[in-house]
């Protein structure tokens, strides 16, 4: 487990202890640096003894299965998160004792502080977890997120940002920040694939970007001419072609988006992921097809573009009596 506190020098502390090995300790100017070191630590440690508790069987599945996947990182801080709470609620962390009872009693308790969104995603992390260790590591073991009534998932927020609230926005951010949010707005990306992007996968003179290991895996993203400005000014900060251009956390820009729209006022619906929505809009209401938004959007799926087609139902009705 990790400890962190912030000394009286306004420096964040950070002690990780892990079994059978020797305390480690580090500083750093902020909560972020200190919690990625952490978590950094704990997957970095090789696990050779069994898998008897949730956090071991957890620490081992993101170790090995999900090892050089992005989402590594998020889904281990999630999972040392879920442990924390089944302690906090005196649940068993047996592997072997713990049972549907079990879940049902830690989804009814998150139901009740959280969306159901953030509940629905912890109980599929932990019926993961137990699904792969009955595969990869032969465990013997029903899954206890099975028959369990998952949470409604989330629907899609459809929230358009204008742009003059994204210029308030903008003005409120800190100045990397408010980069990595007009790039979001330019480009449409997710904020794991800005975040992720180093000086060698920009090709500026073409106008095309490549994201490697996406969501959706790699793919290359057209730029538009605000897109190529911003990120001429961000290649200037890179050393190297393996430099990154944004060398911080993902969670860290939601955080600062958030913080600035509550300080604006703004909705609940102002979010980070709306800046991709309103930026894919955009694109439908220019008559592009479905392919070509797609090419834009960076989806896989036919399905998940469909919403954005009914923008240009107009555009036809004219046509129909012709």
């Amino acid at each position: 487990m990790a400890t962190i506190r912030q000394l009286p020098s306004g420096a964040w502390n950070v002690q990780v202890r892990i079994t059978g090995e020797k305390a480690k300790t580090a500083t750093f100017k902020s909560k972020t640096e200190a919690e990625a070191w952490a978590i950094n630590q704990k997957l970095g440690v090789k696990i050779s003894r069994p898998a008897n508790t949730l956090y071991e069987l957890g620490e081992k599945y993101c170790s090995v299965y999900l090892r050089g996947k992005r989402s590594q990182k998020e889904t281990f801080a999630r999972m040392t998160c879920i442990c924390d709470r089944f302690e906090q609620l005196g649940l068993p962390s047996d592997i072997s004792e713990i049972t549907q009872k079990h879940i049902n009693e830690y989804r009814l308790f998150r139901l009740s502080i959280v969306a159901n969104a953030t509940c629905r995603k912890e109980l599929m992390i932990i019926g993961r977890i137990f699904r792969w260790a009955k595969k990869e590591m032969i465990i013997d073991l029903p899954c206890p997120v099975d028959g369990i009534a998952m949470p409604p998932a989330s629907k899609p927020r459809n929230r358009i940002i204008e742009r003059g609230e994204l210029d308030l926005l903008l003005s409120e951010l800190p100045p990397l920040m408010a980069e990595i949010a007009e790039l979001a707005y330019e480009t449409a990306m997710r904020r794991g694939e800005i975040v992720g992007l180093k000086a060698k996968h920009l090709h500026l003179d073409q106008r095309l970007l490549s994201v490697i290991d996406g969501k959706t895996g790699d793919r290359s993203v057209p730029l538009t001419r605000r897109a190529v400005a911003l990120l001429t000014e961000s290649l200037e900060r890179c050393p190297t072609p393996e430099s990154r251009l944004f060398p911080i956390m993902p969670h860290s820009v939601s955080v600062a988006f958030r913080r600035a729209r509550k300080r604006l006022g703004m909705d609940d619906n102002v979010r980070l992921h709306q800046l991709r929505h309103t930026r894919i809009t955009e694109v439908a209401k220019k008559g592009f097809n479905q392919s070509q938004i797609m090419m834009v959007s960076g989806h896989r799926d036919v399905r998940s573009v469909q919403r954005y087609t009914h923008l240009n139902v107009r555009d036809v009705i004219n046509l129909l009596d012709d």
